[in-house]
């Protein structure tokens, strides 16, 4: 039994042969392979982002089973869409509530993208600046979860903002960086009802700032609380928008405009600091599950092994979401829990209710 073969039967819960016979379906996809199907890639790029495999040789060396041109072209081949349907399917079902920590009208929804960068002749259909090439992944991550809500895929060029629109999520508050800020679009969020909490640029003008009646806390790090209408002469917003100003821990100011009126302003700056969990939740697949090392050239190989990769990611903190409420005494983080699992060390008590979860199967809690 090799270290991956726990969560292969962990897997195998959340996104059955059947589930996956019913994607190809949908892309009219037949697979005519004898040896190597579908279902074997999906486990394939599974095992290379918790094992780490750097390429598709690698990967086929340590099987011992497959020659790497036969997953190679069976990459390239399946239509990128598969895998992506697969991942939003394994979400729908991992996809729970927790507790959030902050009392808010409505769940956040932090807004950004990374950018897997390569060498020029690597990617010839997704040039990016310079001597390199690369594509990006843009995501909504919804942060009582720490899970990815919507994700779209893009060559690096794409501007984030040009994306936005794909992301949101009307019951919940968006939390983006500047490159998101658009004075029209902080108008059409007003009138659409859309929550937002979005960092200003720092050449962007103010103009009439009336400050808000507010009760001084003590240690506070929030400098001005007012509304203005945003922007110059020749482009400036229709509606009064309010900025919340405040210092990061570095001493830095921070501008951030929103369009909630109903929380204060230290709550406010605490919600755009929460925009840092997506933050962290790239440097986690970069470095835990090998979202860096893509194997494949082609668009259908590249992206087929991203969504594969957000793929494992759900399945794995899906589970951990589920077992970390039963468990009393071990605590385990997220990054504890898939060492311990992947080196068969996990704590009796996690044992014990990741069995029992396995035998209850675990989609019916999703």
């Amino acid at each position: 039994m090799n270290d991956f073969s726990i969560f292969q039967t962990i897997f195998k819960q959340f996104i059955t042969e059947q589930d996956i016979c019913n994607v190809l379906q949908q892309y009219n996809y037949v697979d005519t392979a004898r040896k190597f199907k579908v279902n074997d890639l999906v486990d394939f790029f599974a095992s290379s982002a918790i094992l780490r495999w750097k390429s598709f040789r690698h990967g086929c060396d340590v099987l011992e089973s497959v020659n790497f041109s036969t997953v190679s072209k069976k990459a390239k081949s399946i239509p990128f869409g598969v895998f992506k349907d697969l991942f939003l399917l394994a979400l729908s079902r991992c996809n729970r509530k927790i507790r959030r920590t902050l009392h808010l009208p409505k769940p956040l929804l932090s807004v950004d993208s990374t950018t897997i960068t390569f060498g020029e002749n690597r990617l010839k259909w997704a040039v990016f600046h310079g001597k390199r090439s690369g594509i990006k992944l843009h995501i909504a991550l919804k942060n009582s979860t720490q899970m990815p809500e919507r994700v779209e895929e893009t060559i690096a060029l794409t501007h984030d903002s040009l994306m936005l629109e794909k992301l949101l999520d009307p019951d919940s508050i968006l939390v983006a960086d500047r490159a998101y800020f658009k004075i029209k679009r902080s108008d059409e969020f007003l009138v659409a009802k859309q929550s937002f909490v979005i960092r200003l640029k720092t050449n962007i003008e103010t103009y009439r700032p009336k400050s808000l009646k507010r009760l001084p806390q003590e240690g506070s790090n929030v400098t001005a609380d007012y509304t203005c209408l945003v922007g110059t002469e020749q482009n400036r917003s229709s509606y009064r928008q309010r900025i919340v100003e405040f210092t990061d821990y570095e001493g830095k100011n921070i501008r951030v405009i929103t369009n909630l009126y109903s929380i204060d302003a230290e709550t406010i700056a605490q919600i755009y600091k929460a925009r840092w969990a997506i933050e962290a939740f790239f440097k986690w697949l970069k470095q835990q599950m090998n979202l860096a090392t893509i194997f494949g050239n082609s668009p259908n190989a590249v992206y087929n092994q991203l969504y594969a990769v957000l793929l494992t990611y759900v399945i794995l903190n899906g589970i951990y979401k589920v077992l970390s409420v039963c468990v009393k005494f071990k605590k385990l983080s997220l990054l504890q829990f898939t060492r311990n699992l992947f080196a068969k060390n996990l704590p009796l008590e996690w044992m014990y209710y990741l069995e029992e979860a396995i035998n209850n199967f675990m989609v019916k809690y999703g």
